[in-house]
C-alpha cells in the first residue's frame, strides 16, 4: 500500500462518518483467561466512544513502512492450504458476524497473551504485567473509480472492498491521584483504574491494492520495530517471519564493511548515503509510490555506481544471498539513516547534516590518516563561540 491508499483507509475511520459497521472486542488477563467479550454497532455509538476506539485502530494504519508499518507476503499455497489465512477470510467474509470464526481468533489471541505471563520472569515482573483488549472492526468501502486523470469518480464504483482491522491493546492499571471535580470547584481522591493504551500490535486484512484487495498480502503493525511479535506472525497470521528493521541496518553494513573492506572508504560511503537518503525523500513527495525498497541487483549497480570494483561487488552478491535470499528486497530505510551521518572513532564522534556529509574527508598527514571536518561558518565548543584565527 503507498501513502495515498493508506490515507484512504484512514479517512474510513473518520469517526463524524461512521464508515465501519461492527466492532468486536476481546478483553484479556495478562495470564491469557478471557476475561469479557463484546460487540458494539458503531452506528449507535457516543460520539466520545467512537473517536476513542478510531484513535486505535487509526494507529494501526500508522508508522515508518518498512519499519514497523510492514507488508507481510503469503505464497500461493499459504493463501490456498493455510488455515490461518483461511480464518482471516472467514473473519472478513462474514463481516465479523461468524461468532464461531471470531471466538476461535479470539482464543488464538489469548493464547498469545498467555506466551508473556509464560515467559522467563520473576513473579513481580509478571505481576506487572498489563491485560490487554482485543479488538477487531470490519468495514465494507464501495470504492470510488479513479479516471484517467487521476480523479475520484464517486459516480462510478471499482467494487466493494471488505477488510477487517485488529488492534491489540495494553491495558494498565492507573494510579491513585487527587483529581478535579469543576462542578465543585474542589479535588477529591480519584480511585486507580484500568486504561486502554495505543495498540503495541494489529494488522490490516487483506491489503488495500489498485482499488482493490491484495489477500496474498497483510499489513502488520508493531509498535517497536525491533519486536516483530514473532508469535503473532507465525501463529495467528500464519505469515513467514522477516528480519526486523534493526536486524537487517545491521546485516546490512556488516555486509558492506566485510565485502568491499579496502574499497569501503569515506567517499564511497557518502555517495551510498547520499544517494540513498535522496531517493527516499523523492518516494515520500509521491503520494501514489510503493514504499522505497532495493534489491540485490539494485545495490550492486549503486556499489558500482559509487567506484567498487567488479571483484568486490561479487563478494556482496554472495553474502547478500547468505544473509537475506537471492530474492530479497530490503526496505531502503533499513539501509541508511536519512537523517543522520555519523563518523566515529575509538574516541571521537562526530554528526554531520546528511546534506553537507562532503565538508568530511580523509587525509594522510606525515604517514598518519586524519578525519577532517571544514570549519564552515562560526564554530562553538560546548556552547562558546571559539576563534579560528
Amino acid at each position: 500500500m503507498n501513502q495515498r491508499d493508506i490515507a484512504e483507509i484512514r479517512r474510513r475511520l473518520n469517526p463524524d462518518r461512521r464508515h465501519p459497521t461492527i466492532i468486536r472486542g476481546c478483553y484479556v488477563g495478562s495470564d491469557g483467561h478471557i476475561i469479557s467479550t463484546f460487540d458494539k454497532n458503531i452506528g449507535s455509538m457516543a460520539q466520545e466512544e467512537n473517536e476513542k476506539f478510531m484513535a486505535l485502530f487509526k494507529k494501526v494504519l500508522s508508522g515508518t513502512p518498512g519499519q514497523n508499518f510492514l507488508a507481510i507476503d503469503y505464497t500461493t499455497q499459504q493463501a490456498a492450504d493455510g488455515a490461518q489465512h483461511m480464518l482471516l477470510d472467514q473473519l472478513r467474509d462474514s463481516a465479523l458476524k461468524d461468532d464461531a470464526a471470531v471466538e476461535y481468533f479470539f482464543g488464538q489471541a489469548a493464547e498469545f497473551i498467555k506466551g508473556y505471563a509464560n515467559a522467563d520472569l520473576s513473579v513481580d515482573e509478571a505481576q506487572k504485567l498489563p491485560n490487554y483488549l482485543v479488538l477487531m472492526l470490519h468495514d465494507g468501502y464501495d470504492v470510488p473509480h479513479r479516471d484517467n486523470n487521476d480523479e475520484m469518480d464517486h459516480d462510478r464504483s471499482a467494487g466493494v472492498f471488505g477488510y477487517t482491522l485488529c488492534a491489540v491493546c495494553p491495558v494498565k492499571q492507573s494510579k491513585a491521584a487527587l483529581r478535579y471535580f469543576a462542578s465543585e470547584g474542589d479535588f477529591h481522591a480519584q480511585e486507580s483504574d484500568w486504561v486502554v493504551g495505543m495498540p503495541e500490535l494489529g494488522f490490516m486484512y487483506p491489503a488495500f491494492e489498485e482499488r482493490g484487495a491484495n489477500i496474498y498480502r497483510v499489513m502488520y503493525y508493531t509498535r517497536n520495530s525491533n519486536d516483530l511479535h514473532d508469535d503473532f506472525v507465525t501463529g495467528i497470521l500464519g505469515a513467514d517471519l522477516q528480519m526486523t528493521a534493526g536486524e537487517q541496518q545491521e546485516t546490512f553494513r556488516s555486509i558492506l564493511s566485510e565485502t568491499l573492506a579496502d574499497e569501503c572508504s569515506m567517499e564511497v560511503v557518502q555517495t551510498v548515503h547520499e544517494t540513498i537518503a535522496t531517493l527516499i525523500e523523492e518516494q515520500k513527495a509521491d503520494k501514489t509510490a510503493e514504499p522505497l525498497a532495493f534489491s540485490k541487483q539494485d545495490m550492486v549497480h549503486l556499489l558500482e555506481e559509487s567506484g567498487v570494483s567488479e571483484e568486490k561487488t561479487a563478494k556482496f552478491e554472495e553474502r547478500y544471498d547468505e544473509s537475506f535470499g537471492e530474492q530479497a528486497v530490503i526496505p531502503a530505510v533499513n539501509t541508511v539513516q536519512p537523517k543522520q551521518f555519523k563518523v566515529e572513532t575509538p574516541s571521537v564522534s562526530i554528526k554531520v547534516s546528511p546534506e553537507r556529509s562532503d565538508l568530511i574527508e580523509t587525509r594522510m598527514i606525515d604517514g598518519k590518516y586524519y578525519i577532517m571536518v571544514l570549519a564552515d561558518g562560526e564554530v562553538e565548543v560546548n556552547g562558546m563561540r571559539i576563534s579560528m584565527e
